[in-house]
């Protein structure tokens, strides 16, 4: 099964929510072996050529943090050169992040976004024009407390450090006291039991002691059928509505803005971005992607800090 059929398929079993509210406040390129119309094979370098003036790709996903942004939190002058770039030949850029709508706004007006962005792992189909969520899933408060403590039951290892996403418009972060060392003056902080006292689209769980892939196991096997589980961030697993992934939320946005798999470019850098590459015709991991990623991309390009996704643009995109 293509991976795009399966997000269709796993999207109709996401429950949506329509909001009318208002405002939320290079190497050398090689050509792919193959048929004529078929996906390049994995490793394999795709040249620039267009056909009758269309880009290759005239659609450009890419992730955030660790892909599109610095760790300082900024887009980098060869990255928004890049973007112009692909803009100018007439591909269009769709952000495709975990951040959810209300955090990812700033990133968004810092390089003149316009048109949908993929949010909240694909939870959220956010019009960044209009400032406006079209979509967003919620997560059951009572099943994501039962997974969390079923979880620490799984893994014996004392209890979990938590923090919940509450529900759109507001997506604000909430934690406990211990979920990171350094809590940022826009978090809220809350004790364990008054995560669940609102709606929330998502839970966070991190554990001291344990690795973040022994504490995503646990979830995944504890909560299947119930929850989707994906890591995202180092220290953070996240619990999400079932059948929630970054694949459901671009099939949604691409079937919107007309754009099938194989008309499209994918960049990211952690293990919630694997089904985004999935999706996509042509998936490229950042140098400093997880080893997961890597292991499924079609490419490997320059870390973020290197201007990565600038790099493998600027191949497919600029003029001879």
């Amino acid at each position: 099964m293509h991976t795009a059929d399966a997000a269709a398929a796993a999207a109709s079993s996401v429950s949506t929510s329509v909001s009318t509210s208002g405002p939320t406040s290079g190497p050398t390129s090689v050509s792919a072996s193959g048929p004529p119309g078929a996906l390049p094979a994995p490793g394999a370098l795709l040249p620039r050529p267009r056909t009758a003036g269309r880009p290759r790709f005239p659609l450009v996903a890419t992730d955030l943090d660790g892909t599109l942004l610095r760790g300082d939190l900024t887009v980098s002058p060869r990255n928004r050169e890049a973007l112009a770039l692909i803009r100018a030949a007439g591909a269009r850029h769709l952000v495709v992040t975990g951040r959810p709508a209300a955090s990812c706004r700033e990133f968004l007006v810092a390089i003149g976004y316009r048109g949908l962005a993929v949010c909240g792992q694909g939870a959220q189909l956010y019009d960044a024009s209009a400032d406006r969520l079209l979509v967003s899933a919620s997560l059951d408060r009572e099943l994501a407390r039962s997974v969390v403590e079923r979880t620490e039951e799984a893994l014996g290892a004392g209890p979990l450090e938590l923090a919940v996403v509450t529900a759109a418009p507001e997506n604000r972060f909430v934690v406990t006291a211990r979920f990171t060392d350094r809590t940022r003056p826009e978090w809220g902080l809350a004790e364990r039991e008054e995560l669940w006292a609102a709606p929330i689209e998502k839970v966070l769980m991190r554990h001291r002691t344990v690795a973040d892939g022994l504490v995503a196991a646990a979830a995944e096997r504890v909560g299947a059928g119930e929850v989707a589980v994906t890591h995202s961030e180092k220290g953070m697993i996240e619990v999400l509505p079932a059948g929630t992934d970054k694949s459901v939320g671009l099939q949604l946005a691409a079937d919107r803005m007309g754009f099938t798999p194989a008309e499209t470019i994918a960049f990211g850098d952690m293990p919630n971005d694997i089904p985004l590459l999935g999706w996509a015709g042509y998936g490229v991991a950042m140098g400093n992607a997880h080893p997961d990623l890597k292991a499924m991309a079609d490419e490997v390009a320059p870390a973020n800090e290197d201007d990565g996704v600038a790099v493998v643009l600027e191949r497919l995109f600029a003029h001879p």
